[in-house]
């Protein structure tokens, strides 16, 4: 992933200039400035400041595809998942296989 291709594209899609960008996000224009002119990869702390601002999280940021929400119901299931021995779990995966042909 280019981080920098990612932040530049960001800023298009929210229509934001890199001043825009740090005061949203914290930041000093002069450290934007920095990332973008130098090209240095910012650090993670820079890059989650970045994100705050954009008001999306890091996992969105790297995200090569389009994210799937995890509701309430799959946060329950994932939860309960690791709990299962492995038969276990090719019961449940069966009968949601049976019950999702119906």
């Amino acid at each position: 992933m280019d981080i920098l291709a990612k932040l530049q594209n960001l800023l298009d899609e929210h229509g934001w200039t890199r001043y825009r960008l740090s005061k949203e996000s914290g930041l000093s224009e002069e450290t934007l400035t920095n990332i973008f002119k130098r090209g240095s990869i910012p650090s993670l702390y820079t890059l989650q400041s970045i994100c705050n601002g954009f008001k999306i999280t890091l996992s969105q940021f790297f995200a090569e595809n389009e994210m799937i929400e995890v509701t309430p119901e799959l946060k329950e299931l994932f939860d309960n998942w690791k709990y299962l021995t492995p038969s276990q779990k090719e019961a449940v995966i069966n009968i949601i296989k049976e019950m999702k042909i119906k």
